[in-house]
């Protein structure tokens, strides 16, 4: 008789196939959103919808289908590669085979965990570079929004890989170090690191780090910055300054934003949207965004990050300690006892591999709760730049940034629930014009 116990179903062979079933139902979902989006943009394509005819011009109206229809099959091959690349590195053996080869060459340690997390990244980024290079000159440019030459990419490339490493690296090493060494909870020590750097990251990165890619100059309209420091003030909103950023060196894509955090808050322009809207419009985008400060989205957004990033330390913690999370993911764990009278190599680096990994997968279903709490947010920032410019500056400006970014006005309403995190146009319009009507 055949030896039943050999068909047992092991934490192992459950992680397996959960994360196998998961993957597969994840990919099929992607391209069945995918394929509802691609044939409600094509079917809106011939006309422009009755509440933009007016506002809209045809040709515009079919670049945007277009240039929808053109990304989203590129998305699909991009969600292909990517299933099957994340297969590569868990239950086909490349991430185990990665750490072996790095454990022969190096040894155990913090150096060999650091490599790990290191080689992990660049193959990773080689990977993805060539769908970065046709998304940026191939797609963009067919549409016309690529700016960027090859050498202000490569630039940027070179730059954002130096300081990945001078950042990224200092901190993995400080969490590997706490998880040898800070106990069973190290988990929390480790999130309070965590939250702390993205803290500080906030206060630095406009005054340090934005600099090194873009070019930001005081707002020389003197009837602008007036006009938007007016508003400022009736917001009850300081910031430390206006700035223009030359955006239309790398894409004709235009926006505005603040950013920074405490007193280093900044308001940034895009040139591209100084450009293309009016003063009142510009006033209208603005007041929009101070819409989420007095809602106090930024806060409620940063407290369930950090919530849910204390969440998934916590359960790294555990799972690092579960020798089926390794297994079950295609990964042999160093363990003790594993070589006689050797030490076990440490699994830290692989266990935040893994995690980092796997998470993905099994959240991937949670997407339409964040997007649709992100467009609530957008509707009450609406709401309130209404409320502070009225309802028509709004929205004749995102009539124009519609049509200048070629978004589509005839989205699948299945595929906006799932991903879309600003509400599609007609919506916005809508519910701007009702309240300006109240």
């Amino acid at each position: 008789m055949p030896d039943t116990a050999s068909f047992a179903f092991t934490p192992s062979l459950l992680l397996t196939l959960a994360f196998a079933l998961a993957l597969t139902a994840g990919f099929v979902l992607k391209l069945w959103l995918a394929g509802r989006q691609l044939r409600q943009v094509a079917l809106g394509r011939a006309a422009v919808p009755t509440a933009f005819a007016d506002h809209i011009a045809l040709p515009a109206h079919q670049k945007a289908a277009d240039y929808t229809r053109a990304k989203l099959r590129f998305g699909m091959l991009e969600a292909a590669l990517g299933a099957v690349v994340l297969l590569g590195w868990t239950l086909l053996g490349g991430l185990d085979a990665l750490n072996q080869a790095l454990l022969w060459a190096l040894g155990a340690g913090m150096g060999q965990q650091l490599a790990l997390l290191a080689a992990f990244a660049l193959i990773s980024g080689l990977i993805d570079l060539p769908g970065t290079l046709y998304q940026t000159f191939v797609l963009e440019q067919r549409f016309g929004f690529n700016q960027t030459t090859p050498r202000l990419w490569l630039g940027d490339l070179l730059k954002s890989t130096l300081l990945g490493a001078l950042i990224g690296l200092p901190l993995a090493a400080a969490i590997l170090a706490l998880m040898a060494s800070a106990g069973q909870l190290w988990w929390l020590w480790a999130w309070a690191l965590w939250t702390g750097f993205n803290l500080l990251l906030m206060w630095v990165y406009p005054t340090f780090i934005a600099p090194f890619f873009n070019k930001f100059v005081p707002l020389q309209d003197e009837a602008l910055a007036a006009r938007v420091q007016a508003l400022m003030q009736r917001c009850g909103f300081a910031a430390k300054g206006l700035f223009v950023m030359d955006g239309s060196r790398r894409s004709a894509h235009a926006n505005a934003y603040f950013t920074g955090f405490g007193s280093a808050k900044r308001v940034v322009f895009f040139d591209t949207l100084l450009r293309q809207l009016s003063p009142e419009e510009v006033e209208a985008v603005l007041a929009h965004e101070l819409g989420h400060f007095h809602h106090r989205h930024i806060t409620k957004r940063m407290a369930a990050m950090f919530a849910l990033s204390l969440a998934g330390f916590a359960l790294l913690g555990w799972l690092s300690t579960q020798v089926w999370f390794y297994t079950g993911l295609g990964v042999q764990p160093g363990l003790v006892g594993l070589v006689p009278g050797a030490a076990a190599p440490p699994n830290d680096a692989l266990a935040l591999l893994l995690f980092l990994l796997a998470v993905p997968v099994f959240t991937v279903f949670l997407s339409p709760l964040f997007a649709q709490m992100s467009r609530a947010h957008e509707f009450q920032a609406d709401a309130y730049a209404v409320a502070q410019t009225g309802s028509g500056s709004l929205a004749s400006a995102l009539l124009k940034l519609y049509e200048d970014n070629a978004s589509t006005l005839t989205p699948d309403p299945v595929y906006v629930k799932f991903y879309y995190s600003h509400p599609p146009a007609v919506e916005r319009l809508a519910r701007m014009h009702a309240g300006a009507a109240a």
